[in-house]
């Protein structure tokens, strides 16, 4: 952590809604004038989209069905860990961008499945805003979680997570149900290793729970709405929570726990809003300070 030059990391799996919350902290950023400089975690992949692929076939020749984009050694972790750590110190750091598709690719100038060189960050900025997957990691060789002075999981239900997902990447990437599937299963031991325990590291938890049928995410023909989910928001340390503010100003909500929050779907970008504005204001301002 860095009193100096702050870093927020938002992390969830591929189809939580990571990029969701990444607007609305735009968002904030944009309202309050805070600069910012934002990085994705596909940026820290170690593999190009041929190269995963050659090493995907090379795994699965030796016998291994679960390395995926989960996997930590599917990821340059080591070289995310060092940005977070010259950041907190310095206020200076690089990144890159995976070009996705070819909307991406004109805007980059790199063929979609490529990555674009290291660049470094502009000056000046008042924090480090990260999404991705791995920005919580606590392991043997990295710790990612202890860099971050504030870490949001985002955690839907898994098979609503999954629905996100299948329906993302048929729409975006032009996958089939089959292939989305096939990935899903080959993530799911990382899953559980790899993503799950970053859970217990971050400080709020965002979990939407759909209120409608989601027994079969792989047949589901529609992602439920906001208004047909409920979110569930879980505070590391629920000390200095404003509970009684929290739920005057967010309608339909109530405390499931001491440390637990429950808002109806649709209030969700409210809720963020209400909650990180003030920890946000409090990063930057004592980052003047120090």
């Amino acid at each position: 952590m860095s009193k100096k030059h702050p870093i927020i990391s938002v992390t969830g799996s591929s189809g939580a809604g990571t990029s969701t919350v990444k607007s609305t902290f735009d968002q904030i950023f944009r309202r309050e004038g805070i600069s910012a400089v934002s990085i994705e975690g596909d940026a820290f992949h170690r593999y190009d989209r041929a190269a995963m692929k050659t090493e995907l076939e090379k795994r699965k020749a030796a016998g291994d069905e679960t390395f995926s984009h989960f996997s930590y050694d599917a990821n340059e972790l080591g070289e995310l860990e060092r940005v977070f750590r010259d950041y907190g110190e310095t206020g200076k750091g690089r990144t890159r961008h995976y070009v996705h598709d070819d909307m991406e690719a004109e805007r980059y100038g790199v063929a979609p499945g490529l990555f674009t060189d290291w660049s470094e960050f502009e000056e000046g900025s008042d924090l480090l805003f990260y999404e991705g997957l791995h920005g919580a990691v606590v392991n043997d060789d990295v710790n990612l979680a202890k860099f971050a002075d504030l870490k949001i999981g985002v955690v839907p239900v898994i098979n609503l997570e999954w629905i996100q997902k299948i329906h993302r990447d048929k729409a975006q990437r032009g996958y089939t149900t089959e292939a989305v599937t096939d990935t899903i299963l080959r993530r799911m031991h990382a899953y559980v290793h790899c993503i799950c325990p970053q859970f217990i590291e971050t400080d709020v938890n965002f979990q939407r729970v759909p209120v409608v049928d989601t027994s079969n995410p792989f047949c589901a023909r529609w992602i439920p709405t906001a208004d047909e989910s409920i979110v569930v928001i879980r505070f590391k340390n629920p000390r200095g929570i404003d509970f009684p503010y929290l739920t005057s100003m967010i309608e339909g909500s109530w405390m499931s726990r001491a440390n637990s929050i429950v808002i109806p779907g649709g209030k969700m970008d409210l809720a963020m809003q209400l909650i990180f504005t003030p920890m946000v204001h409090r990063l930057v301002s004592e980052s003047k300070r120090a």
